[in-house]
């Protein structure tokens, strides 16, 4: 009898121990989102839970509370660089991301916690930005909860936030001019000059058009082949109202693409002359 029930008791162990490992799909599954953004990048960490019939802002979700943005851990982001949300300078590094949704406006709040996954464990003393934003109603529902990122420029970018009918948007902005014009100062006291890099920014940031036009031209010099080069300078002209010029640029691009057989510098010069002629 004894050894009876001793291997009862083993198999049950055993079928306790297969049954522990069983693998399913967790309810609310995580997502690590990362983005270039200015010179670093931006990285968030969520999990996604899903609607499945039930209202979530004011019910699920309910309003004015702290509510971990998520579900299972906690919502952290981490910004490679300074950072300025919603007008608060924020030091790079890695925070939580909680907000208090309402019926009209959100406060978004990023804090030094990592680990608030109810509210209760949220202290606000750990606040390092609060930024209120406007509510935005969506014309068809997100059935899983979902934080991206959106209109994605070289010093900005839009965090946003939905889930149901429901959006939020919370502008991001950083510095990069100071940190490129110092790149630019440097390097142009060095052998192997960066001229059409730095052409391409003073043109893209508005920026003095002669000296990136001069900049464009030596960059020819140091590439005479290089059909973008002369396609990039046919812009510059045509911001500095140099029409004519533009067009003799652009042919000369069009001429070098075809040899290199690049037909996408080919199609773009062609639809620059167009404007031109």
């Amino acid at each position: 009898m004894k050894k009876l029930l001793l291997l009862t008791a083993l198999c049950s162990g055993l079928l306790l121990t297969n049954a522990q490992q069983l693998q399913t799909p967790p309810p609310s599954t995580t997502q690590t989102v990362k983005q270039e953004f200015g010179l670093s990048t931006i990285e968030l960490s969520y999990s996604r839970p899903n609607m499945k019939g039930r209202k979530i802002f004011g019910d699920l979700v309910p309003y004015n509370a702290v509510w971990r943005t998520g579900a299972n851990s906690a919502t952290t982001i981490n910004f490679g660089s300074d950072v300025t949300v919603g007008g608060i300078k924020i030091p790079a590094g890695k925070y939580g991301l909680l907000t208090i949704p309402g019926e009209i406006e959100w406060t978004v709040i990023i804090t030094k916690q990592l680990d608030v996954t109810s509210p209760s464990a949220y202290k606000q003393d750990q606040d390092v930005a609060r930024v209120k934003v406007k509510k935005i109603d969506l014309p068809f529902a997100i059935e899983s909860f979902m934080i991206g990122f959106d209109n994605v420029k070289s010093s900005s970018i839009d965090l946003y936030l939905m889930w149901d009918k429901t959006g939020v948007i919370v502008p991001i902005t950083t510095d990069i001019d100071s940190k490129i014009m110092a790149q630019i100062n440097d390097a142009m006291n060095k052998d192997n000059k960066p001229y059409f890099q730095s052409a391409m920014y003073y043109m893209e940031t508005g920026k003095d058009l002669n000296k990136a036009l001069e900049w464009f031209n030596k960059a020819i010099v140091q590439t005479p082949d290089g059909f973008w080069i002369y396609y990039q300078k046919a812009n510059c002209l045509v911001k500095m109202g140099k029409k004519a010029d533009a067009l003799d640029a652009s042919i000369k691009s069009t001429e070098l693409a075809k040899a290199a057989k690049n037909d996408d510098y080919v199609a773009l010069n062609t639809k620059l002359q167009a404007t031109l002629k």
